[in-house]
């Protein structure tokens, strides 16, 4: 309880309130001139119409940014924004800075984004990381807001940064929630992005009702149940303990894991050290040193995420549903979310279809993913199970859903048929298991595993 209490000192959480501060807002835009502006890349052209700032896309350009002069730290941020057709893009950055010697001399603006995306993917009110992470809050982690932005109509922005926490909303539809400590201050910006095809050159981005708050700032309050991405590891925020999560790993100790198969945490081929759980290397040896662990609590319905950072050539899982009842030799059985080297190790050519890949359901179901949301070997990467009370079922790999099915369905139960799973009984349909993260004889590392549970 002490850490957690520390832990929401560093974060420097505020009392929710609906209620605006007694501040008055600063306009960022007199309504006139683009006095307090300054444009920094691209060629986009960005001018006064009636009484919005207009960023019109220009052909072979890249991102265009007009930058705040002035700098800003924590701030509330207000704004209306209109995209007219669905092949245009924007965004809103946030604590952002400029490197003239980016992009080979042409100059690179990085930083917060919030995503303004009129596309069919909808991911408005996202936040992009620009120039450096790329995305840190893909729209379908909250896929009840992708709906909210409107095209061709003026959209309401709000944008809380304070302390270590990004918020956003579009139409008063909360959207994204991120605690991050990359930036602390930095300039504001409005993108024109630049477009591939140059018949879409000429598209216009509107921006008007610019305004800012940045004293005796209080938060506006936050539905309920919405995810929290956060970069800080191990650690919860207010929002997301009165929400019903708690940590699964506290970052130092094995306190709440036990072996499978075991009544304690193994004694050797674990190491749990700077914040991370560590399964060592037993040269691909699948549970011949420590073994794979489990929780102590069983769950049914759950909302469960983790991070975890590979070696190359990496084997291991996070499984769920784990009942140990098999007493088979080997890794215990359950259903499971892969962790996988795709490019080194050679699991991924097996199976069929892919479905002993990265973010799998393995040797199930394969994962839909991209390149460009899976982070290299040795960096972190994110996972999610949510396991819904009517045996709904979605894997996420960085924020992006990569796979859904039914648990307990006559199409789960065909795939199991013809998997590896089918001499075991009703596979992946206990009512409830452990979660249990797998020795494969690779070194894996996980840190911020965290669940809810759901009802």
């Amino acid at each position: 309880m002490k850490q957690f209490l520390l832990g929401l000192v560093f974060l420097g959480q505020f009392i929710s309130s609906a209620g605006q501060s007694s501040e008055s807002w600063t306009k960022l835009f007199d309504g006139n001139s683009l006095s307090g502006w300054k444009q920094l890349t691209g060629l986009a052209q960005y001018k006064v119409e009636g009484d919005a700032i207009v960023g019109i896309s220009a052909a072979n350009s890249p991102n265009s940014f007009l930058a705040t002069e002035k700098e800003y730290g924590d701030f509330i941020l207000e704004m209306d924004v209109k995209i007219d057709d669905t092949s245009g893009n924007s965004g809103i950055q946030l604590r952002s800075h400029f490197d003239p010697a980016g992009h080979e001399g042409k100059g690179l603006v990085y930083g917060y984004q919030c995503e303004i995306d009129p596309s069919s993917r909808r991911w408005s009110g996202g936040i992009y990381d620009e120039g450096r992470r790329d995305w840190l809050y893909p729209v379908s982690l909250n896929a009840n807001a992708k709906d909210a932005f409107k095209v061709g109509e003026f959209n309401k922005i709000r944008i809380e940064c304070i302390g270590h926490e990004l918020k956003t909303w579009v139409n008063g539809r909360a959207v994204a929630y991120v605690v991050d400590t990359t930036d602390q201050t930095g300039f504001i910006a409005l993108q024109v992005h630049s477009v591939n095809d140059p018949k879409n050159a000429g598209k216009k981005v509107f921006f008007k009702n610019l305004r800012i708050q940045t004293g005796n700032l209080q938060p506006q309050s936050f539905p309920p149940g919405i995810f929290v991405v956060s970069q800080i590891p191990n650690m919860l925020t207010r929002y997301e303990v009165n929400g019903g999560w708690h940590l699964l790993f506290d970052g130092k100790t094995s306190d709440g894991w036990r072996g499978a198969y075991k009544s304690t945490f193994p004694p050797s081929g674990w190491r749990i050290s700077g914040g991370n759980i560590t399964v060592l290397s037993s040269e691909g040896k699948e549970s011949a040193n420590g073994g794979d662990i489990v929780t102590l609590d069983q769950y049914s319905a759950f909302d469960l995420s983790f991070d975890f950072k590979m070696t190359p050539g990496a084997n291991s899982g996070v499984k769920y549903f784990v009942t140990l009842t098999e007493k088979n030799s080997g890794s215990a059985i359950g259903l499971e979310y892969q962790i996988l080297d795709d490019s080194l190790h050679p699991d991924a050519k097996l199976g069929r279809n892919g479905n002993r890949t990265l973010a799998a359901l393995y040797d199930l179901i394969p994962a839909n993913k991209q390149k460009r949301f899976i982070r290299p070997i040795g960096q972190w990467n994110s996972g999610r199970i949510v396991v819904y009370p009517n045996n709904h079922v979605e894997h996420y790999l960085n924020g992006v859903k990569v796979l859904e099915y039914e648990r307990g369905s006559q199409a789960f139960r065909d795939l199991v048929a013809i998997s590896k799973f089918k001499i075991w009984d009703r596979f992946g349909e206990a009512p409830q298991g452990h979660i249990l993260l797998q020795d494969h004889g690779n070194e894996v590392s996980f840190r911020t595993i965290k669940i809810r549970q759901l009802k």
